[in-house]
């Protein structure tokens, strides 16, 4: 069968799906955003659980790209074998490590190197051996504004109003198929995000990231949060998975083990002296 012969029957398709995209739509309840935070709450364990949280720990791995990545040929060496997968995604070894007072580490595995990247609550310091620096650099103003701008442990919802944030629901859209509550976060210094929230399951499934500079342009970035799971009263995704506007291949972390309220010293947010 030709394109042209299959462009009717696509519109058709695509004419139902809407239509039943419509009246999902329609059926799902306008609920206020205070509501939508609270089942949102629920969902994920319930404020009294999250609240006893200090401590998170995630390991698991990090995408970094594939493997078609160009080899420089040294002069007098073979060139590489060709790659028998040349889409698969490289997979990183990480640990990140939360405490509250937004404290975060992340260790990343790579050529038998650890990078360490640190956030005390107030500074962040990373250290980067896979591109030969060896030594201690502080978080780029860019870097630290980002990371600032992180939710704590609690995430994005619980407790917004307390953080100064304020929440309005700017709609119902499909999403994944699913219908989902599109929330607009405003927070005290004025900076805008959306959360995207399952009208189903009341867990979120995605937020708008930070946008990245791409060829000169800014370019949309989303995080979908996916396969949510028990740990120790609370919901934690297993998979979460980053888009860029204009960008085909994703990023994905996939958790393989979370814990809860791990025994983490403050020395692990500590700067080397």
């Amino acid at each position: 069968m030709t394109r042209n012969t299959v462009v009717p029957l696509l519109a058709l398709a695509l004419a139902t799906v809407l239509a039943q995209g419509a009246e999902k739509t329609a059926s799902t309840a306008k609920m206020s955003a205070a509501a939508i935070v609270e089942r949102n709450t629920a969902a994920r364990g319930g404020q009294s659980a999250w609240h006893a949280v200090q401590t998170l720990s995630w390991s698991g791995k990090m995408e970094a790209g594939g493997n078609n990545q160009r080899y420089i040929k040294a002069p007098g060496m073979p060139a590489p074998p060709p790659n028998p997968n040349p889409a698969a995604q490289v997979q990183l070894p990480f640990t990140l490590e939360m405490k509250r007072g937004h404290k975060m580490r992340l260790d990343l595995q790579f050529n038998g190197q650890t990078a360490v990247q640190v956030y005390d609550g107030t500074q962040g310091w990373k250290m980067r051996p896979f591109l030969n620096r060896h030594q201690v650099e502080p978080f780029t103003a860019e870097e630290a504004r980002t990371t600032a701008d992180q939710p704590d442990i609690d995430g994005l919802l619980i407790d917004y109003a307390s953080r100064g944030t304020q929440v309005d629901v700017e709609g119902i859209e499909q999403l994944d198929g699913k219908p989902t509550y599109r929330l607009k976060l405003t927070f005290r210094n004025g900076r805008v995000l959306r959360d995207w929230v399952d009208a189903q399951s009341f867990l979120e499934i995605k937020i708008e990231g930070t946008p990245r500079r791409l060829d000169g342009r800014m370019h949309r970035v989303a995080i979908y949060l996916r396969d949510y799971r028990n740990v120790g009263g609370i919901q934690i995704p297993h998979l979460i998975e980053t888009t860029v506007q204009g960008v085909e291949r994703t990023e994905k972390i996939v958790i393989e083990k979370a814990a809860v309220n791990p025994h983490v010293d403050d020395s692990r947010f500590a700067k080397p002296v």
